[in-house]
């Protein structure tokens, strides 16, 4: 009689999975003043088009939102954020495990041609952080001029934090989601830890 084995069902880590409780205890050590978490999994699609074309037109009626244009904006459409990368480049980011679904509608509403959409999902991860002391903490390793006039909520960059290449979006309440590639995700959650002691004791 054949031998019958058992397969076990793969179960998914994400890159910081081991990084979790460290990541949380930062709140508790700075008093507050920042606060990172890892937002694993969330569905990630890199869209190629004409933005003048038609096709900008058809994903932005699917999305719920036209294409940002302008250089550095994030547009924002229920649980979707789609953010420019370049003039003919966008991310668009969604719920965990929603990329099959997601990439299915853009590719039915912009139809054959040119367009190019492309699942990359498992490329990054993405840590929120958050707290009244956040971009003082982003500061430290971004030149970018993180002050709410010049980066405000909706704004986004391609640029580096602490010599990680990263994408940057500015979101509501004053937090900010930095988008890193998985391989750099372990080296920049230690920086970023790092870098809180900063504002742990009295000066918090």
């Amino acid at each position: 009689m054949a031998e019958q084995t058992t397969v076990r069902p793969t179960v998914r880590r994400s890159p910081l999975a081991l990084a979790a409780d460290r990541l949380a205890d930062v709140a508790a050590a700075t008093g507050g003043a920042v606060s990172i978490a890892e937002v694993p999994f969330l569905a990630q699609l890199n869209l190629r088009l004409d933005p003048k074309g038609p096709a900008a037109d058809a994903a932005g009626k699917e999305l719920g939102v036209a294409l940002p244009t302008a250089a550095g904006v994030a547009a924002r459409a229920g649980e979707l954020t789609i953010a420019w990368l370049g003039p003919d480049e966008w991310l668009v980011i969604g719920p965990a495990g929603g990329e099959g679904d997601l990439e299915a509608r853009l590719r039915s509403a912009l139809g054959t041609g040119h367009p190019a959409v492309v699942d990359v999902s498992a490329q990054r991860t993405v840590l929120e952080l958050s707290g009244p002391r956040v971009r003082d903490l982003l500061a430290f390793g971004c030149a970018l001029d993180l002050h709410p006039r010049s980066f405000s909520e909706g704004a986004c960059a391609q640029t580096r934090l602490a010599q990680a290449q990263v994408v940057l979006i500015a979101r509501e309440s004053g937090a900010f989601w930095v988008l890193v590639r998985s391989s750099f995700a372990s080296y920049l959650a230690d920086w970023l830890i790092d870098a809180s002691v900063e504002f742990t004791g009295p000066q918090a």
